[in-house]
């Protein structure tokens, strides 16, 4: 069975030149970085939800999340600058891959009501930014000791130069898209 990479390698990068009529492989759209986040802002207050919020994140994606501050004072959300605001992992290289494969092969299958990826969800420079509900559509956050059910948002950021050509390259991949 191929994982992602290798896939993109052998079997997408031929698909997608031959559809964009790429001339050099370097020309070819690919995935850059997959940026996975979640805010804790109301629930940054009970003592030990961004440790766990934090344990759950880096087990999905294999990797240790980073807090984020608030940059300013909100007074109508009771955020004081330098506040705990979110948790963000930036992914590259073997470990992006292998969450992209993960997201596509298991968490996607096993979300409740999913019919599949809005392709408007891709913006004008070609990224794709993705919202899931439950963090716990990932195999790796099912534990009997989880306090919290949190959302997350994934940002796919591609070399695609515009809509269309990331539409090819998510497709060669293997996302699933609701038909036109």
């Amino acid at each position: 069975m191929l994982d992602l990479q290798e896939k993109y390698k052998k079997e997408a990068m031929p698909a997608i030149r031959e559809r964009l009529g790429c001339k050099n492989i370097m020309s070819c759209p690919k995935i850059i970085k997959v940026v996975v986040n979640t805010g804790v802002g109301r629930i940054a207050k009970e003592s030990g939800m961004i440790d766990d919020i934090r344990k759950d994140l880096s087990s999905i994606t294999g990797q240790w999340p980073v807090l984020v501050a608030a940059k300013k004072s909100i007074s109508t959300f009771k955020i004081r600058k330098g506040m705990p605001a979110g948790l963000k992992v930036t992914l590259h290289g073997k470990k992006m891959y292998d969450f992209l494969y993960r997201l596509i092969s298991i968490a996607f299958p096993r979300s409740r009501d999913f019919r599949g990826i809005e392709r408007k969800n891709i913006d004008q420079n070609g990224n794709l930014n993705i919202g899931i509900k439950e963090h716990i559509i990932f195999p790796e956050a099912m534990s009997d000791d989880i306090r919290k059910v949190f959302g997350l948002e994934v940002n796919i950021v591609t070399s695609a130069k515009d809509k269309e050509e990331a539409e090819v390259l998510f497709e060669s991949l293997g996302f699933p898209f609701k038909n036109k």
